[in-house]
């Protein structure tokens, strides 16, 4: 058999019901053809979790994988993707996380996980020198994602750096539907539920050693020169170096709300506008936050962004906590979503809820949910157990997250995420609540101005944004750009998706984080020849990414989602009542768009449905028999 460069060509199967591990090759055709992370999760997902089995059934399978350029030394290549039935949509769920964990299981000889079944007790798995064990973890029962961290690392005698450590904190024990899984502390695998699915099969942690296997590259000098030029495009580009390079997405709420471009969410979507005073805002900012709370650098693997960082607080309520500088959704969620307006507030709420175990979006819409129900008098304070949620109160968040990470009275109901409590709340809160008619949220921003955004969170298989990312038409050979606020039309709105497509879902391959590379297509094509010999071209890229969405398609068919689920709730699709948006809305388009959407992508227009000649072109003629059953 011919080397296989870029790859260990091997995944590490966990059956958690027998205890039982085992590894598993793939070959050089499967590797070209789903490449790893993303790929390669969406493969074993299609191929293990038939029609019937639900998010935590025990033939529910969770899949962590890296891939090519996993550990190389392209930079922030640490990223792991993870692939399972998720618990919102009770569909396919892909979502990435950073860290060191994918460079880590690579060094251990491992392109990924497989686990599957359920434990009989609580355990976790200790991966290290090309083998892995299951270990008892009835004592880290109850622990957030950090202590989690701290006391396997201090337990199997490994530093900060020498380990990383993937964990559920108590919302994924208790099964709460938007449970993350949570790698090196504050990095988050955090859509549809991926803890809860962890806690599902009893599994608290996965440890990972740094070895020292390390995938073969075919040409390690090219692949050096690749890597550079990815951080020169960045650096020698004024906008990119003063922006992400430097601040990571810290500064964006600040200029955001300044700009008043819509794109902030305040108040459950109830206004565009964050009230906020100057000086107020002013500590929002990125530039006073770096100045002000002891910041010190704390990079994900081999990465060279101004990026991520330990903080102290250093005034305020908070004064003396320790923790991780918010990214901009994290602020987003605890900030103008919940009308809070104290900074600090905002910083510790999204580091304590990273600790629980929950995704900071979905907790968010929640509370700006049940704070609005509140306010209308919807809701009252018994049933909220005491607790006063009228806009702003952070206190009172905070105690109502405790208490939906651990199923407490009201909390329980809210375990269910957004759609689902919302529906059991009644009295209208349907009505108020943001989500997309599969059961998930989306990312913190208002899509009401972004309507290629709003649309592609609907209509994505992958129970988040699905096309739009960091991507510029010209690193990808792509026309269109994404027009926001007044300027939304729906050509652009459907042009933008079908042309941009499959781009993410081919970058979630390979095991590198897409703020290092912006996913430049032509220059992520030429790293993975470099890394395995192969001729891969951007076109051949993109044909990877659709076949992706693909599968995706046919999974979530497969397990009953609709074309009717293509869509978003009465609020997440309402007109603005002011802002650059105000009085225009996308849903007198949507009927039409979706049909447009389905027919360019090769899909039946009624039903949503892959056509047979579309499954052939992209290698998935084994999906044919069942979608399209005679």
């Amino acid at each position: 058999m011919a080397k296989l460069y870029g790859y260990a060509g091997k995944l590490l199967r966990v059956d958690l019901t027998n205890e039982r591990i085992t590894d598993e090759k793939f070959d050089e055709e499967t590797a070209r053809k789903y490449l790893g992370g993303t790929g390669l999760g969406a493969k074993y997902l299609y191929d293990e979790v038939p029609a019937g089995v639900g998010w935590s059934d025990e033939a529910n399978r969770l899949i962590m994988t890296s891939g090519p350029l996993g550990g190389t030394s392209v930079g922030g290549s640490g990223t792991v993707s993870v692939v399972t039935k998720g618990a919102l949509t009770d569909g396919a769920s892909a979502t990435q996380t950073n860290g060191f964990f994918g460079a880590f299981l690579r060094f251990a000889g491992y392109d990924g996980i497989i686990l599957q079944g359920k434990a009989k007790r609580w355990l976790y798995l200790y991966v290290h020198d090309g083998r892995a064990e299951l270990k008892d973890a009835s004592h880290l029962l109850g622990k957030d994602t950090w202590e989690t961290a701290d006391l396997v690392k201090s337990e199997l005698g490994q530093t900060e750096r020498q380990m990383s450590v993937a964990s559920i904190g108590p919302a994924g024990e208790n099964l709460v539907k938007f449970a993350s899984i949570f790698v090196d502390k504050g990095h988050t695998a955090s859509h549809n539920g991926s803890g809860a699915v962890m806690g599902s099969k009893k599994l608290k942690a996965i440890a990972v050693a740094r070895g020292k296997a390390s995938p073969a590259v075919k040409d390690k000098d090219a692949l050096s020169t690749i890597a550079k030029q990815f951080r020169d495009n960045i650096v020698n580009d004024p906008v990119a170096r003063e922006g992400i390079y430097r601040w990571g997405t810290l500064k964006m709420l600040a200029e955001r709300t300044k700009a008043r471009d819509g794109v902030v969410p305040v108040k459950n979507y109830t206004t565009t506008i964050f009230d906020i005073e100057p000086e107020k805002l002013e500590k929002f900012g990125g530039a006073y936050i770096r100045s002000h709370f002891e910041p010190k650098p704390n990079p994900c693997w081999g990465c060279w962004m101004h990026h991520c960082h330990m903080i102290t607080i250093t005034e305020g309520p908070f004064k003396g906590y320790v923790g991780e500088e918010p990214e901009y959704e994290g602020l987003a969620a605890f900030g103008p979503v919940i009308g809070v307006t104290d900074a600090t507030a905002a910083i510790f709420l999204s580091n304590e809820i990273d600790r629980l175990g929950m995704d900071c979006n979905e907790t968010g819409w929640l509370i700006g949910l049940v704070m609005e129900c509140y306010e209308k008098g919807l809701i009252t304070r018994e049933e909220t157990d005491q607790l006063e949620l009228n806009w702003g109160n952070y206190r009172a968040a905070n105690e109502l997250a405790r208490r939906i990470a651990r199923r407490q009275g009201f909390g329980d109901v809210l375990a269910e995420g957004v759609m689902r409590a919302a529906q059991r709340i009644g009295r209208g809160a349907t009505e108020f609540a943001i989500h997309t008619m599969k059961g998930n949220t989306p990312r913190g921003h208002d899509h009401r101005t972004r309507w290629p955004m709003l649309f592609d969170t609907c209509v994505s298989q992958m129970s988040t944004d699905e096309g739009y990312s960091m991507l510029e038409p010209k690193d990808a050979g792509l026309a269109i750009k994404p027009s926001i606020g007044a300027n939304n039309s729906p050509e652009d709105t459907v042009g933008w998706n079908v042309q941009a497509k499959g781009a993410v879902q081919f970058e979630d391959c390979l095991g590198v984080c897409r703020f290092t590379t912006r996913t430049d297509l032509k220059l992520l094509a030429e790293a993975v020849s470099a890394a395995t010999g192969w001729d891969l071209s951007a076109g051949e890229a993109l044909t990877v990414g659709k076949r992706i969405v693909n599968l995706f398609r046919v999974f979530n068919i497969r397990h009953g989602h609709t074309a009717e689920m293509d869509a978003p709730s009465p609020r997440y699709g309402s007109t603005p009542v002011d802002g650059p948006a105000k009085d225009r809305s996308i849903m007198p388009h949507w009927d039409e768009l979706r049909s447009r959407y389905y027919e360019l992508m090769g899909w039946d227009k009624e039903t949503g449905k892959p056509l047979p000649d579309t499954l052939r072109n992209f290698g998935l003629d084994y999906a044919i028999p069942e979608l399209w059953k005679r």
